[in-house]
């Protein structure tokens, strides 16, 4: 498949989407504010999750941000409106868009340099893995504004981190370096910054080439619980898409599996 590029103008407050064979890597760019995402920002982010999901070609999809930042949050230039209905509108959109990206079918990773915190410590968290260069910082700041974090948000950020890291990050609005959120389970792993692109690169066509099949299953099995019908749909999927055939075959004549499963297919 050709490169497809959707790039707004230069300084421009967008997202970037970039579809280089089997990754789709979405760029996040406010450069002005340290990547920090506009209402317009978290309107657009399910739309092209759609687009990415629909594309058979696409197999992983990437999460970044714009030069030496991951994102610093939302843009809260437009929340001073004495009675929070702002603040609560901008967490609805920011809820809309983490769900989308956790709902999203195939491998999903975070690419984190710099800055990665409130809004866009949601995101991170709502993508399957994170890779962090050394030197991001992490945290999740309404404490500092006096704002209720979102309960979907909460729960996830326990599920990944512990309650008592959750709570350390929730209560004190504090950041963490990218050596402690490894050790806590905030990201999978840490390379030097200028390694981190090259990693991520290599670890998506890992991921490409891998089982859509048994990736997809995994992914819903996890976000549990499931219902029996569910199970039955994937022992369905696995029976008649010739995938296992094809894995133990591939395995056993040392080659590359040519798995024929698609995400496009999952019901």
């Amino acid at each position: 498949m050709e490169p497809a590029r959707d790039l707004p103008a230069s300084g421009t407050p967008a997202l970037h989407l970039d579809v280089t064979g089997a990754t789709a890597t979405v760029r996040i760019a406010h450069p002005a504010k340290r990547n920090a995402m506009t209402p317009d920002m978290w309107r657009a982010l399910p739309g092209l999750l759609e687009r990415c999901a629909a594309d058979p070609a696409v197999r992983v999809l990437v999460l970044t941000g714009e030069g030496d930042t991951f994102c610093a949050g939302a843009d809260i230039s437009g929340l001073a409106d004495g009675d929070g209905s702002a603040s609560h509108a901008a967490r609805d959109l920011a809820v809309a868009a983490e769900e989308a990206l956790a709902a999203f079918p195939k491998p999903t990773i975070a690419a984190v340099r710099g800055y990665c915190v409130g809004g866009g410590c949601q995101l991170a968290a709502a993508c399957d893995l994170r890779f962090a260069a050394e030197g991001a910082s992490f945290g999740i700041t309404p404490a500092r504004l006096g704002i209720v974090y979102a309960a979907s948000s909460t729960r996830r950020l326990t599920e990944l981190v512990g309650p008592a890291t959750a709570k350390y990050l929730l209560f004190s609005a504090e950041l963490i370096d990218a050596e402690r959120a490894l050790r806590t389970g905030l990201v999978d792993e840490v390379w030097p910054a200028d390694a981190l692109e090259k990693r991520v690169a290599e670890f998506a066509r890992l991921l490409a080439s891998r089982s859509q099949l048994t990736q997809a299953a995994a992914k819903e099995f996890a976000a549990g619980p499931v219902a029996e019908d569910r199970v039955a749909y994937w022992a369905e999927q696995a029976r008649g898409s010739g995938d296992t055939a094809e894995g133990v075959a591939a395995f056993l004549e040392r080659r590359a599996p040519r798995f024929a499963w698609t995400a496009g297919g999952r019901g």
